[in-house]
């Protein structure tokens, strides 16, 4: 068993680990049970009704938050000629081509999302180790293998997040930060889980939302009643 101090003793109090509770009446608990002396991130953990180890029934998928993650996002474009002016006016950090597949393998991360024009793919999949293992090798999925750069670093820098299903069958996403107000948080929350709707496989079957649980960096967990969102 782990050993929780007295802050995170004392904070679990507030919370009935055997009880659901409504999206709202949890975002409050999880508020009020965050203890440490920074702005913790709040994090959603989904466990959904489906076989990971299956293709067809893989949740993998993109949502802009309404209220945005509370996190800067660092955004780094591979583009040429036009777009790259296009990228560097929506607000791009750091936009180049080979200068920054060079910078990279050099061991430059400084930066927490990439976006590529799809010309630049067959440069940047040279990084695929580099970028892979770190979460951050664009994806046509994701949204970031696109041409149209302008609206991808809009849409980050606004609050896109990408969801991907762990080996255990679960989505774990950051709904916002506890200085956000309960509404925010609640209003981000269900943005993730209207996207997971809406991305279930048409091969899962049972109950979908099986479990859905939120907590702060250093706080307890809340559950949350998943027929709020059936």
């Amino acid at each position: 068993m782990a050993k929780h101090g007295k802050k995170y003793v004392e904070a679990a109090k507030l919370i009935d680990s055997e009880a659901s509770y409504e999206p709202l009446e949890a975002v409050e608990l999880v508020k009020k049970a965050a203890t440490a002396k920074f702005d913790e991130t709040v994090e959603a953990a989904v466990r959904l009704g489906v076989d990971p180890r299956k293709q067809d029934q893989a949740v993998r998928g993109v949502v802009v938050l309404p209220h945005g993650t509370g996190k800067t996002q660092r955004v780094l474009v591979f583009a040429k000629g036009e777009k790259a002016k296009e990228a560097e006016a929506a607000g791009a950090d750091f936009v180049g081509d080979q200068d920054m597949i060079n910078k990279i393998q050099q061991g430059w991360f400084e930066f927490d999302v990439c976006v590529a024009t799809p010309d630049m793919m067959s440069e940047v999949g040279k990084l695929g180790r580099l970028l892979g293992g770190k979460g951050l090798m664009p994806n046509p999925k994701a949204g970031t293998v696109t041409f149209d750069v302008s609206k991808a670093v809009q849409e980050i820098k606004a609050g896109k997040i990408e969801y991907r299903l762990d080996r255990a069958g679960q989505i774990h996403a950051p709904i916002g930060k506890v200085s956000f107000s309960a509404e925010q948080l609640n209003d981000n929350l269900k943005a993730l889980i209207d996207a997971l709707n809406r991305a279930k496989p048409a091969a899962a079957k049972g109950v979908y939302l099986k479990n859905i649980s939120l907590s702060s960096t250093m706080g307890p967990g809340a559950r949350v009643n998943t027929a709020s969102y059936r």
